[in-house]
């Protein structure tokens, strides 16, 4: 097989792994085998041993909120960071707005909502608690009281503590004491119970963390996982809301649990790893991560004290870097972790001296064909060299056009006499689409990129380019419709790069080889900017380390 087979050969295969990357492995990959080591991968749950699983855990139902037993007040408070209502109905979260994000890159967009409506409408909010079995009743449904008389406060510095109070009418006594901090996205939560009934309680305390999961974010999940997470038995694991139905119990030490969606998590955090469980329910839309931690027994008269801490904001390696616990893992890029990591500390580097993210960009771009020049190089050293015996090669193919077998064994001598090796221009592009793939990863998921401008009409480095809005579909196109202009400019670079090849000897191979820009052009056209920028950045240098090469071994 010739060069130029072989090139094509690669060209293909790097399209048929992309492709299927968006729709097979793009969605967190979950490997058959749990134990399997391979560095910071996300895994699946592994199966839940059924021996630290007690029967009330096991018996759990998704919670369901029902009109409260009392009125009761929401209480608001205004930080440097965020705004954030906690109802005294279950004490639970039910608003969230990050002041530092918009829900759109429009000027005039709302601020960033954590809490969906629709989990506040069926649940009354977030980050509930519970006990596993029921043994504290009225639990599921308790109208807690502030120990405020105002419902509005503002905190601009230091911290401030909130306690919710409950006694259910056997005497058990639940205190929700939530500490927040101006200068910080955690929360402190210490839950107090006190046993004022004449009955042990021996049960498990429950945390109820929600997310909505429609038909329109499982779509979008497909690229970026979107759905229950946990730092479960030392590995960041995701759990497919598709796969409840069959497996909904997990045991294990868990470092914290919550829900993620593309660039936000919600979770809790015990003072420790416990070992805990996580109870999952998807129902009307709507999944549920329960945390379910044992409870010390609680005989009549004693109290016992819980520790955690809560976390609602941005997957932003730079936040949740400065935190000296286990959230920092909830940045995982999948297989690619290794690799998209160091990518997006550079960048963000890079940013810090240059603050745009799509210079950032480009100077990573640079960086990474510095890094892999001397590949460059040899492969375009070696289609040079096949480029001198293109004519002999298609000599051969004439001369034994009816004889394959032969015309392949004097192409194989043409290759020895010459001492070119056909493969050594592929495999250096293979040996980077890993690169390519933990970049695609990184960029499309890196909330450094959310809504961050480059030049001009590129306004959102995590979104499509497009110039101008058109109000009709244009195919293969998704919403927005419009120029995708930086889309064809690197498909326009993929043409002369491919112009600058030496030509395949057969017609055939040679046109299917022209075809390679178009089908790139196509499929990029979605594509995050940033990762379009790259591309097109990445292509001129090629090209000009191709012009370089070919020129001085002319």
């Amino acid at each position: 097989m010739d060069e130029q087979k072989r090139l094509l050969l690669a060209v293909v295969l790097s399209i048929v792994v992309l492709v299927g990357y968006q729709f097979y492995f793009a969605p967190a990959p979950q490997p058959d085998n749990p134990s399997q080591e391979v560095p910071s991968q996300t895994q699946e749950a592994p199966a839940a041993q059924s021996s630290k699983v007690s029967d009330y855990t096991a018996a759990a139902k998704a919670p369901k909120v029902v009109a409260p037993s009392a009125d009761f007040r929401t209480i608001s408070v205004s930080t440097p960071l965020y705004d954030i209502t906690i109802s005294e109905h279950l004490a639970a979260v039910n608003s969230l707005t990050l002041k530092d994000f918009k829900e759109t890159i429009d000027k005039d967009s709302p601020q960033k909502q954590l809490i969906n409506q629709e989990v506040v409408n069926q649940l009354g909010g977030s980050l509930a608690v519970d006990t596993a079995a029921g043994t504290i009743q009225g639990m599921d449904n308790a109208v807690y009281r502030a120990n405020t008389d105002s419902t509005e406060m503002t905190l601009n510095q230091g911290d401030k503590t909130i306690a919710f109070a409950w006694t259910n009418p056997q005497g058990i006594t639940v205190q929700k004491i939530f500490t927040l901090k101006a200068d910080s996205y955690l929360i402190d939560c210490e839950i107090l119970v006190q046993n004022g009934s004449d009955m042990p309680v021996n049960d498990s305390l429950s945390f109820t963390v929600p997310g909505l999961f429609n038909e329109d974010i499982k779509k979008r999940s497909r690229f970026a996982f979107e759905g229950p997470v946990a730092f479960f038995d030392r590995e960041f694991t995701t759990i497919d809301p598709d796969d409840i139905e069959d497996k909904d119990t997990y045991a294990g030490t868990v470092g914290w649990a919550g829900y993620t969606d593309r660039y936000f998590l919600t979770a809790v955090m015990p003072a420790a790893p416990e070992s805990a469980t996580l109870k999952l329910s998807y129902d009307n839309d709507i999944v549920v991560n329960r945390y379910i931690q044992p409870m010390e027994r609680l005989d009549p008269g004693k109290q016992a004290t819980y520790n955690f801490t809560l976390y609602m904001g941005p997957k932003s390696y730079k936040v949740l870097g400065q935190y000296d616990n286990l959230l920092k893992k909830s940045i995982n890029f999948g297989w690619f972790d290794i690799i998209a990591k160091p990518l997006l500390i550079t960048m963000n580097y890079i940013h810090d001296v240059i603050p745009n993210y799509g210079i950032a960009i480009i100077l990573l771009t640079i960086l990474i064909k510095l890094i892999f020049w001397p590949l460059g190089t040899k492969s375009y050293k070696s289609m040079s060299e096949m480029k001198k015996v293109q004519p002999l090669m298609m000599e051969i193919r004439e001369k034994y056009k009816d004889d394959k077998q032969r015309m392949n064994q004097e192409i194989m001598g043409l290759y020895k006499t010459y001492k070119v090796n056909p493969a050594s221009g592929c495999l250096p592009l293979l040996v980077q689409m890993p690169i390519f793939f933990a970049l695609y990863r990184m960029l499309y998921m890196a909330i450094e990129l959310r809504h961050a401008p480059f030049v001009g009409w590129i306004n959102d480095l995590s979104g499509p380019e497009r110039l101008f809005n058109f109000d009709f579909a244009i195919p293969f196109m998704e919403a927005p419709y419009g120029i995708p202009v930086l889309t064809l400019l690197m498909g326009a670079s993929f043409l002369l790069q491919q112009k600058m090849t030496p030509t395949a000897g057969d017609p055939m191979q040679a046109k299917m080889m022209m075809f390679m820009p178009i089908l790139m052009t196509v499929l990029f056209i979605n594509f995050p900017a940033g990762l379009v920028l790259y591309m097109f950045v990445n292509n001129i240098i090629s090209m000009g380390q191709q012009f370089y090469t070919q020129k001085k071994l002319a």
